[in-house]
Parts: structure tokens; sequence; C-alpha cells
């Protein structure tokens, strides 16, 4: 299971479960979503928990659930189950594929970063939103994940049939004729506030209110362990010295952090002048050092997305809840904890998808990239 102190940082999403037909719509279907700062449990380990679940991710195992592995940093509230409605909190999570929700059918088990869990699945119509529904979507009893990641993660969870996949909330969206194409569009703003509905999951297409310019796609890489996953290739930059040389890495709403090989780790520490903070185990930067960031250039395909210095910190007016100081800048670049060259070598978390819209799309096999409004934000 999940541990107290975490950094809830992506989808606020209603859902609940209703007997009620399913409804035919021709265009996407968008909901809002919000961040969430857990501290219930004291302050939060941003590192510790990305590290870990980035170890599970790559701990792939044949058909063994030690892939599954879930977030540490994402939730989602009001999902109910039942008529009157028994709310529960939901993580949505791209790097997991299961969704499941507190409740008491075959038994289903599934490993993550920071624990696993176990429960029935049964299948029953869920309704997102206002008049979504899905018929037979499966649903493993326990409080909970709602899982949008590729189908084949699914496969070996369902304990008695472990060859088996289940269909995913996306897959039945299409099969039940609810949305035209297998595709997810995630919208994030920048944000200081300890909680705040600050973006927008769209099923079925993308919202062009949300990004600026054209969404780039990129195919979905065929390396391993990256491959499991929304698995890219890219290198990347700082300014215009090459720190790691293109390789593949994946995109994730459930970790915090941007996570780079740590040979490449140690060249952006060095670039940057950054020391490492003993109490949080991110870097830090003096304001001098802030002034003379240069831009972390992502470079995927044939274009660039360009992280600015401010997109580089963690907002300052919350570096308390992660056990920093006030008046300390830390950067949100961190180690995955192994060097390149192991097949995930990077992982662009939410710092990264707070400033470029993207999109999952799993009818073509690609992931997508566009600028927002919010992409030279300077509000960290």
């Amino acid at each position: 299971m999940f541990p107290a102190a975490s950094l809830l940082t992506t989808l606020l999403l209603a859902l609940s479960i209703a007997a009620s037909p399913v409804e035919i719509r021709d265009s996407p279907i968008t909901l809002p979503i919000a961040r969430r700062l857990n501290t219930s449990g004291g302050t939060i380990n941003l590192l510790q928990h990305d590290q870990g679940r980035a170890t599970a991710l790559k701990a792939v195992s044949g058909s063994t659930l030690s892939r599954r592995t879930g977030s540490i940093p994402v939730t989602n509230d009001a999902f109910g189950v039942g008529s009157p409605a028994t709310t529960y909190n939901l993580i949505v999570d791209t790097g997991s594929s299961n969704t499941w929700v507190g409740c008491h059918h075959p038994p289903v088990a599934v490993s993550y970063g920071s624990g696993s869990f176990s429960g029935t699945e049964y299948t029953d119509t869920v309704t997102l939103g206002s008049g979504l529904t899905i018929t037979q979507q499966s649903i493993a009893g326990v409080d909970g994940i709602l899982g949008i990641g590729p189908l084949d993660l699914t496969q070996g969870t369902l304990t008695n049939s472990p060859a088996t996949t289940i269909p995913t909330v996306t897959q039945n969206l299409y099969t039940q004729g609810t949305i035209s194409q297998m595709v997810v569009g995630v919208s994030f703003e920048p944000t200081t506030s300890q909680s705040v509905t600050n973006g927008e999951l769209t099923f079925g297409g993308t919202d062009a209110t949300k990004y600026t310019g054209t969404i780039a796609y990129t195919p979905l890489t065929t390396t391993y362990p990256a491959s499991y996953y929304w698995g890219i290739n890219e290198s990347i930059t700082y300014g215009a010295t090459t720190i790691l040389s293109a390789t593949a890495g994946i995109v994730d709403t459930g970790t915090t952090l941007i996570l780079i090989a740590s040979n490449a780790f140690s060249t952006y520490r060095s670039a940057t002048g950054a020391t490492l903070d003993q109490r949080t185990g991110l870097l830090r930067i003096t304001s001098t050092q802030y002034s003379a960031l240069r831009n972390l250039n992502f470079n995927v395909g044939s274009n660039t997305y360009a992280l600015t210095p401010n997109g580089q910190i963690w907002p300052r007016a919350l570096n308390t809840y992660i056990g920093g100081s006030t008046s300390y800048i830390y950067l949100v670049v961190n180690s995955i904890g192994t060097p390149s060259g192991r097949g995930l070598d990077f992982i662009n978390g939410y710092t990264f998808l707070e400033r470029f819209y993207s999109v999952f799309d799993t009818t073509n096999s690609r992931v997508g990239f566009a600028t927002t409004a919010y992409t030279t934000a300077t509000t960290n």
C-alpha cells in the first residue's frame, strides 16, 4: 500500500458506480483533475518515493507482477461506489493499467513500487463524471487506482488466469462506442498551492484549448523495459551540452520529479553548480546560480521541449512540505539510480508534464507533446 506521507500531485477525478445505460458520444470527454499534497504523515521525501518507483518500473521479469508499479505521488478524490455512493481516493496512473477501489470475486494481485495490493476482481458499470458510463469494467477491490497505462501491464495480475489481460478503462470506453479512439490527453498547470484543481483528463481525444501550436507525436519505443510503459526515445541537453545521448525512457504521471541516468545527473549537477541537500536529497542552488540556469532541452524526434530555469525548480512556496527550507531553491531533476544503457534511462514525470500537454495514444502506439500557456511560466 502507499505510505501516509506522500506527494499527491496529479489527478482529481469524479467516478461512481451506477446502473445506467452507456452514453454514446462523438466528441472527447473532458474531466477536471487536481494536484494534492498529502502531508498527514509529515513531510514528504520526494526522492525516496520516486527512486523506489523507478526501481520497480525497471524490474520487469517476464509475466511476473514485479513490473506493476503504482504511483506514490498521485491521488484522486470522489470515486463513488454504489447508491448512495461511498467515496474513495483514487490515483490516476499512466504507469499501471488496472483499476481498483475499496470493495468487498476471481482474486487479483498487483505489486507497486512501495508495496502491493491483492483483492477480488469483478466487473460493474462505472460512471466517470456526469453521464460517462462504462459497462463491464474490471475493478479490483481495495482503495484505489485508475490505471491508464498500456493494456499489456494488466497481464499477470489476475491470479487465477495470469496469461489474461484485463480491459482498461480507456479500452472499454472505445469498445463500447463511447469514444472514437483510444487516446487520453493530460493537461496540468504549474501551481504553488497545496491542493488545487490544476488540470484535466480527456478521454477519446485532445483539448485544443489546453495547448499552443500543434501536437508532435513520437512512436513508442521498442527498447526493453521502457517498452512495457508509455516509453519513448529522447536525448537531453543542458543549454548546448549533451548530458544524455538518445536513449529510451518513459513518460509517467506517477513520478513527481524528472529522473535521469546517474551519469547524466552528475553532468547536470556539475553544469548547474548545485550541491546535494542532505535533508531532502534534492539538488540545491543559490539565487545567483538560479539566475545563471540554462534551459534543459528534451529532444524527442525532430522536436525540442525546453524546460526553462523556472520549470527546473520546485515551487518555493511548497518547500516546507518536502522538508526543505523556505530560503532555499531546489531542483526537480535527480538521478534514476542507474547509469544510461539500461533500457529505461529517464522518467519525464509530473514536473515535466506541468509544462507540456501530453497525449497517450493507444490507437496509433505513440505519445504526443505540445507547448502550453504555462510552458514558460515563472510561478515556481
